[in-house]
């Protein structure tokens, strides 16, 4: 079935300027097909990759290392261990990115419960102010830690 560029948009939650920027990129599995009067020609598998580039994009992978494994996919058979490796890297560099998010997720967390604490204590007003100019001079290690 064949779709246009404003279907796909819709489907694929893109914009239609997207969707021309990731043709232009080279992005697409399949170079995108075109009729005789220029008008952009989609197909299902089209959409079923963009599923899975968005998703490469929205995890971090660069443009370069997207371009690089549709080359290995358009290749064929042969290479996949190299499109492997290549996922497996990406793989790692999104747990470590998980992980780099989980432990500011954690620091967030202990800051609202101060905050929280305080506040139900009636004792906000001691919550660090680096403008204040108790805080200046003393440089509390403790008072800086509740900020």
């Amino acid at each position: 079935m064949d779709l246009g560029i404003g279907e796909v948009a819709e489907r694929s939650g893109l914009s239609v300027h997207a969707l021309r920027f990731y043709e232009r990129e080279g992005l697409f599995a399949n170079p995108v097909r075109r009729l005789s009067n220029g008008r952009r020609i989609y197909h299902e598998e089209d959409l079923e990759w963009l599923a899975i580039c968005t998703r490469l994009r929205s995890s971090g992978m660069a443009l370069a290392t997207i371009r690089q494994y549709i080359e290995l996919v358009r290749q064929g058979p042969g290479n996949e261990h190299e499109r492997l490796e290549l996922l497996r890297e990406h793989a790692d560099h999104v747990a470590a990115q998980v992980e780099e998010l989980n432990e500011t997720l954690a620091v967030m967390r202990q800051k609202v419960r101060i905050y929280e604490d305080h506040l139900v204590r009636g004792e906000a007003d001691r919550l660090w102010n680096p403008s204040h100019p108790d805080n200046a001079r003393a440089g509390s290690h403790q008072r800086s830690c509740s900020a």
